[in-house]
Order: C-alpha cells, then structure tokens, then sequence
C-alpha cells in the first residue's frame, strides 16, 4: 500500500487482549475492541488501554471504520472437546464478522477459530457473505508450536481481503520449544509471585499423580493402582486418555484449555512435581509476557489463557496482514 501509517485494527471478541497484542506489536494501532465478559475486558484495559468495551456484540450496533477487522467468534459449538451443536446459538455469532465488515469497510479481516470450523455451515455462508461484500477470501490451519509457542494449538484463520491475500506464515527455523525451555528463570518451587502459586491437590489427587510418570495419564493409574480411579473412569474405558495427563520436560505441552488449572480436565500436571501447573508457567505455555497484569480470580484467569491465540502465534498471523500494507 506504501504507506508508514499504522493501519487501524477493530477487535471483536477481543478477550483478555492476547490477538490485540499480538497486532499492536506488529506495528497496528487498535482503536477499538469489545468484549463480552467484563473481567477479560478489564485485563484488557490494564494492557492496551481504555479502547475496549463491555458489550454484548449482537446487541452492539456496527459503527466507525478500520483499516482490519480481527475477531475469535466463541468456539465451543464447533470444537472437537464439546458436542459440537451445529444449533449452539453462539455459532451464529460468526455472522458478526460479516455485519460489522459491511459498516466498518475494512481492507482485511481476520477470523480465528478451531479447525473444524472450517467444515461447518456457519463458515459456508460467512465466506459466502464475505464474497458478496467483495473480498477474496482464504484460510490456513497453524500449530502455534511452529511459531514459537511452546504448545501444540491448532487454529485455522480465514481472510477476507479488498487488497490482495496474505502469504501463509512460514514456522520458524529449528524444532519446537519444550516446556523446560519455556519455564527457564522461573523458580521450580512455586514462590507465589505474578501467579506462580501452586495449588495444593487433595489426598486422592496427590496419591494418584504419585503414579502417573512422565508422559502418563489417569490410564496408569487404572494399572497401577486401580483403587484410586472412581467407577466412571471404569466405565469410559480409555477415552479421553489426556486427563490426569503428566507433561514432558522436552516436548512441546498439549493444547491448554480454559479447565489447566484442573488435573481432570487435561495434561496439566507438572513434569515432576505433583501438582498442576501454575497459572504462571501457564502463561509461559502461552508466549504472554510476563508484564502482563490478568484480573479475575485463578479460574477466570485460567479460562482467559485457555481461551486466547497465543501471542507468538497471532503475531506471525499479523506480520503476514501488515506486509499487505507496505
């Protein structure tokens, strides 16, 4: 486009503010972001600023322009883990993108979500939208542990684009950062410092962690000590094999959900240590700064790293918009 101006991002669905972030650094301005959950929007003021809103996005009247239009419409209808209910009613939240592009006119739009959104029919007839209003569109599926991020987190983006369509980001150069690697400087016993407090499991959790090794899960606890798994374990046999899951040092962790700060909701448990993760080391498997200030009780936090794009991971999404720009 040959111009220096920072081009003006618009963030729906903004969260805690990891994606406004990520595009912030990537030399963006944003001017706007809404979001729904009012402790989220507060981690984001303390981050980025008073331009984010508490507001319900499909009672908010489209308004104002913008040079990019980035959102994560809610996942939970399309994701793999939950029913996926084609009539969940936040899916159709997606069509959001489409009515507020329509006002606002950017030249980009960025929609983030689980891969299998691509497959649904809410995806179909937003690209549809898309298409009507003009723009070319595209998408790509990226494993945020190709750029950095410690994790394995797949997310596909969709562009819709007036000015060309960006070039798919390319993975950085050597292989993935482990766990050890990404929690280097912290202290290996928790000292309660920006979130680094440990919870301490109850007598029946810690018994079980006692026999799970590293890599295992609650299916070696089944073998191993068998008096310790409740009768539904018994009954769903070996689904859901990542809960009560034990991380690896050396290898990237497994996708965090907003439940990482429960050792039955996933492979949280520490590499040695028997304990969950901290809400620290979280962030760090997250690629967020250390300066960032969270609000909320641990849970909330939890469930706002859970449910945000890595930053590392958005900011290779971002760089690939912005070359549009230049």
């Amino acid at each position: 486009m040959g111009t220096s101006r920072k081009p003006k991002v618009l963030d729906l669905f903004a969260g805690a503010g990891l994606l406004s972030h990520a595009f912030s650094v990537e030399k963006f301005r944003i001017v706007r972001a809404i979001e729904q959950n009012p402790v989220a929007a507060e981690t984001y003021r303390r981050n980025l600023g008073d331009h984010v809103e508490v507001a319900d996005i499909g009672r908010t009247e489209p308004r104002g322009a913008c040079d990019v239009l980035v959102g994560g419409p809610p996942c939970q209808g399309f994701s793999t883990l939950g029913r996926r209910d084609g009539d969940d009613p936040r899916n159709g939240l997606t069509m959001q993108m489409a009515l507020w592009a329509a006002v606002t006119s950017p030249k980009v739009v960025v929609v983030e979500n689980v891969p299998t959104f691509l497959a649904s029919r809410h995806w179909s007839k937003l690209k549809s939208r898309f298409e009507e209003l003009g723009y070319e569109v595209s998408t790509v599926i990226l494993n945020a542990a190709d750029f950095g991020t410690p994790q394995l987190r797949r997310r596909c983006f969709a562009f819709a684009s007036k000015i060309g369509l960006p070039e798919i980001p390319v993975p950085k150069r050597g292989g993935p950062v482990t766990v050890r690697e990404a929690w280097r400087g912290l202290p290996a016993t928790p000292d309660g410092v920006n979130g680094h407090v440990a919870r301490t499991p109850s007598p029946v959790a810690l018994a079980r962690m006692k026999v799970i090794p590293p890599g295992g899960d609650k299916r070696d606890v089944l073998r191993l000590a068998p008096h310790l798994a409740p009768e539904s374990w018994w009954k769903i046999g070996a689904q859901a094999t990542d809960v009560w899951g034990r991380m690896l040092w050396d290898e990237p962790c497994n996708t965090l959900r907003t439940g990482l700060l429960n050792a039955s909701k996933g492979r949280y448990i520490h590499p040695e240590q028997h304990r969950v993760i901290t809400l620290r080391e979280a962030t760090r498997l997250q690629s967020v700064p250390d300066s960032w200030a969270f609000a909320g009780t641990p849970y909330q936090v939890a469930r706002q790293i859970g449910n945000g794009v890595p930053p590392l991971l958005g900011r290779a999404v971002a760089k690939a918009v912005k070359a549009l720009f230049d």
